[in-house]
């Protein structure tokens, strides 16, 4: 059977700029998408590699060489070990998923499958990896004490969260939480078709991703939070300050 080096050529073409753009849209790099045809092209170039003989080591170390290139002409020199990390990523994931989908048939239909299934899996990839991006951005590790007792919870900024007390003008940390204490204060809230009290407290001091957090005090509330294992959900100021 034929194989013509133009098909060649064109696939890896492809399948690199499937992965380059992958990458761009990942980390929302702001960069043109002629940089990433021109960076696909470098990467096309090494299938003239793979026809001299050279041993494995040095077949691995030209083609590190080549990600670089095709890395640094696409996105630039910034940050470049995060873009070569997550361009790796992308490419171990497709070339897995391709891996378990290889059939014994002719090339033609393995490359009419490999341009069905790559932007699927790259589609996919891209998906879940930014959504595990945003569940880790908006997760915080929340320490509260009060009273000699140390209290560890997992916090969520919810943007809709902007209660404040009206006497001090204090933010609300929602948490689910029971909690012993003497003096409270009661903070009134308004929601959809729902209006009521919460009592909150002043803490002795809240630490937040290891950064200290004042003027804000502790709403008690019983109902359970629907966000996952979180426990405790942090008003929108935060957002700015916790960066």
């Amino acid at each position: 059977m034929k194989i013509y080096i133009e098909i060649v050529f064109l696939l890896n073409f492809l399948l690199d700029f499937m992965i380059l753009y992958g990458t761009k849209r990942l980390l929302k790099i702001n960069k043109s998408i002629y940089r990433i045809i021109l960076g696909s092209l470098i990467g096309m170039m090494i299938t003239f590699i793979i026809n001299i003989k050279i041993n494995s080591f040095e077949l691995f170390f030209i083609k590190i060489i080549f990600s670089f290139i095709m890395i640094s002409t696409s996105f630039g020199f910034r940050n470049i070990l995060k873009n070569m990390f997550y361009f790796y990523l992308i490419s171990i994931i497709l070339g897995g998923f391709l891996y378990l989908f290889n059939i014994n048939s002719s090339f033609y239909t393995n490359i009419v499958l490999l341009i069905i299934i790559s932007p699927i899996v790259i589609y996919f990839t891209i998906y879940e990896l930014i959504k595990h991006k945003l569940d880790i951005c908006n997760k915080y590790f929340v320490t509260i004490f009060y009273r000699n007792k140390k209290y560890k919870l997992e916090g969520f900024i919810d943007t809709g969260n902007k209660l404040k007390s009206n006497y001090s003008s204090k933010s609300v940390i929602l948490v689910n939480l029971s909690i012993p204490y003497k003096r409270v204060i009661f903070v009134p809230y308004k929601a959809i078709n729902k209006e009521g009290i919460i009592p909150c407290i002043m803490p002795d001091k809240i630490i937040i991703n290891n950064k200290e957090i004042n003027n804000c005090l502790v709403g008690l509330v019983k109902d359970k939070f629907n966000i996952g294992d979180c426990n405790c959900i942090l008003p929108n100021k935060l957002r700015e300050e916790l960066c």
